[in-house]
């Protein structure tokens, strides 16, 4: 098991390998599960690393798989896979691979799921639909806030919002209409650029308003990563129409059946890290 130091260690080679973690994000994915963050060691040099995260009773996602470069081609990324599989047996086990490890999680008995496209750049032409109140995600009961971002999620994950929605650095907004909760966003730095991530919503509509309401609170002139699940095609529409263009993809991949979630109201994910 990971100590806290180490995860953010962890933290760091993602960001070397180019992944865009966001900043202070290992620290609330941490409080996710803080059992699941597995490092293996080498004459006690931490050198490969994965994330085995329980998500309720039934539930896993895979994350963080990674050894760095220097050891490589020697086992231990094959032996810490094993490890975080150990930790999640007996539940249905999600991750997004990259192109180059799909099919090696074929083997292990993941089925593609579906394509999430990540799209880049800056935030300009989304724009604000009338009539829609945008508030700061802080001004509304946290009760109210978990249950919409509940119906997106295969678990519930308190603790973890909490942290999501109030780390320093970070805006997070809701959509309200006729008092309640209608849309959910945050936008967070990750070096270089911000992420994005989730944005939840009842419609296209209410989707772009958030967007716009997210690029109004730094000026739009920082360029934004927005990870978009391909089954929601409005979504992709609209990360498009918002300005942004397609960098990378990853293919949504379960051991079993995909969760029951509102996939019409996911226009971003919350994280690669946790689905």
């Amino acid at each position: 098991m990971a100590s806290a130091d180490e995860v953010r260690l962890i933290a760091g080679w993602v960001a070397a390998e180019g992944w865009y973690p966001g900043d202070g994000d290992e620290t609330i994915l941490h409080v996710a599960d803080p059992g699941g963050f597995l490092v293996g060691r080498l004459d006690g040099q931490p050198i490969t690393s994965i994330s085995a995260v329980r998500q309720g009773s039934e539930r896993g996602f895979l994350g963080l798989h990674l050894t760095i470069p220097e050891f490589r081609g020697q086992g231990y990324g094959q032996r810490i896979w094993q490890a975080g599989m150990s930790r999640l047996t007996g539940r249905v086990v999600g991750l997004d691979g990259t192109v180059a490890q799909q099919e090696n999680f074929r083997k292990s008995g993941f089925r593609d799921a579906w394509l999430t496209v990540r799209y880049q750049g800056e935030l300009s032409g989304a724009q604000r639909t009338a009539g829609l109140e945008i508030a700061d995600a802080r001004s509304v009961g946290f009760d109210e806030l978990a249950r919409y971002d509940r119906r997106f999620f295969p678990a519930e994950r308190d603790a973890f919002l909490s942290l999501w929605i109030t780390t320093s650095g970070r805006r997070a907004v809701v959509a309200r209409r006729a008092g309640s909760v209608v849309g959910f966003a945050v936008r967070r730095p990750a070096g270089d650029v911000d992420r994005i991530g989730p944005l939840f919503a009842d419609s296209p509509e209410i989707a772009e308003s958030l967007l716009a309401a997210l690029a109004e609170s730094v000026g739009g002139a920082v360029p934004v990563l927005l990870d978009v699940p391909s089954v929601n095609r409005p979504a992709n529409e609209l990360a498009e129409r918002a300005g942004l263009k397609e960098s990378s993809r990853t293919t949504r991949m379960y051991t079993g059946d995909a969760p029951e979630t509102g996939r019409a109201g996911i226009y971003g994910v919350t994280t690669l890290e946790l689905g």
